[in-house]
């Protein structure tokens, strides 16, 4: 029985020298895992702080772009209003040769109608005078 015993016992301290083995194998395999992740890791860190800094660098351009935009359209709207002063003046203009012409006709009729009346006064007065001169020869 003492036998049986011992064997037992070597074969159970066997059985747990080989758990320690893998169970050390395991340990350095997760080890070099663990290390893998950390290099990666590491890498990643590194390619988010790159792209952090292309980022911020896109959105300061972003924000000069903006800026330049917003400038430019303030620029645009003072030439919009110009154009438009441009244009009130020229309607007015218009308005006043329209005005300025209808004035101008209408003197123009009334000098007309004087002028008419001038001349048939003009010919009665030489037709009158025409009858005197006969009328004394």
């Amino acid at each position: 029985m003492e036998v049986i015993l011992y064997s037992a016992l070597a074969i159970a301290i066997i059985a747990l020298l080989i758990l320690i083995i893998y169970l050390v194998i395991l340990l350095v395999n997760t080890k070099k895992t663990m290390d893998q992740v950390l290099e990666t890791l590491g890498r990643i860190n590194h390619q988010v702080k790159d792209v952090a800094a292309d980022a911020n660098q896109v959105v300061d351009r972003s924000k000069g772009l903006v800026d330049d935009l917003t400038q430019k359209s303030s620029q645009l709207d003072g030439l919009i209003l110009g154009a438009k002063g441009i244009g009130d003046t020229v309607e007015d203009f218009n308005k006043s040769l329209q005005q300025l012409s209808n004035i101008i006709s209408k003197h123009s009729k009334e000098d007309q109608e004087k002028a008419a009346q001038a001349v048939k006064w003009g010919a009665s007065i030489f037709e009158y005078w025409n009858r005197r001169k006969t009328n004394s020869n």
